[in-house]
């Protein structure tokens, strides 16, 4: 994915405004990339909290595919201390260990499916030189994730969706990844429904990555997938995909895995707070 231009210790010499314009217009950044950004610009306004929620409301109805995002947005929304609150939003970001755990957790030299280029999970396959890895090429992504795990001297192939059953069949594992993650379903990248239901079907072993932020509360967890899901365009060309957690074994976060049955009894695992003033979306 590509990353943000603008370095966080540049930040001050962008005025807020428009680095948040910025921030809003980004697409197919690094998840993580893109929230400390928006954390860091947000804080700004930490003496007039109307305009924080303003612009956490704008940021939202622009990007509300990323469970981060929300989980940034409610923490300096309900914090006395924004500024504060943004800082230990960036700390934890860049501290998440969900890719870490991940990479401890895989079989040893197994053979792992993804589909096109999972951030998290491609970083956790890039620590383990005894894995091999098929990437569905889902819009040239799979291309590009074997090429990043090329150069981490990573066996890795990609794969024509066409020939999916194949590759889940050749798999021990397949590996699919959260933008948001709600009680019962989660925001996918395309292809990841595919991969997954082809992996239930053929008793391959499904795990879902989540990392820090992308567990959300139901009501966030309805407001994005409603915000998501565009009806003016046919389903076949939507971009994200919402696949149900009964097609996933485990999920593994930053507190390492687990079952899928251990996170729908623990009500989907989010501990966040609901920030109310959140759910109106801005035009």
């Amino acid at each position: 994915m590509a990353p943000l231009a603008i370095s966080m210790t540049r930040v001050g010499a962008v005025h807020p405004i428009e680095h948040l314009r910025y921030v809003a217009r980004a697409a197919g950044a690094d998840a993580s990339m893109l929230v400390q950004e928006a954390a860091s610009a947000i804080s700004v306004f930490g003496d007039d909290p109307a305009a924080m929620v303003t612009s956490c409301r704008r940021l939202l109805t622009r990007q509300p595919s990323v469970g981060p995002l929300w989980w940034m947005a409610t923490k300096l929304v309900t914090s006395p201390e924004p500024y504060r609150a943004a800082r230990q939003v960036i700390e934890q970001l860049e501290d998440d260990p969900t890719s870490k755990e991940l990479s401890h957790a895989f079989p040893d030299e197994a053979t792992v499916l993804i589909a096109g280029w999972p951030d998290q999970t491609v970083r956790g396959l890039a620590r383990r030189g005894d894995l091999r890895v098929l990437a569905l090429d889902i819009e040239g992504q799979g291309h590009a994730a074997v090429r990043r795990l090329d150069r981490a001297e990573i066996d890795a192939e990609a794969i024509d969706p066409g020939h999916a059953a194949g590759a889940v069949e050749e798999a021990d594992l397949v590996v699919i990844e959260a933008a948001a993650l709600g009680p019962l379903a989660a925001l996918t990248d395309v292809g990841s429904y595919l991969a997954a239901a082809v992996a239930r079907a053929s008793g391959t072993p499904v795990w879902l990555v989540a990392g820090v932020g992308r567990r959300v509360p139901e009501p966030y967890w309805q407001e994005i997938v409603q915000r998501t899901d565009d009806r003016s365009l046919p389903a076949f060309v939507a971009p994200f995909e919402v696949v149900p957690t009964g097609l996933v074994d485990r999920i593994v976060s930053s507190a390492g895995v687990q079952l899928v049955a251990e996170h729908a009894a623990s009500g989907g695992g989010a501990d966040l707070a609901v920030a109310s003033e959140l759910l109106r979306e801005l035009t």
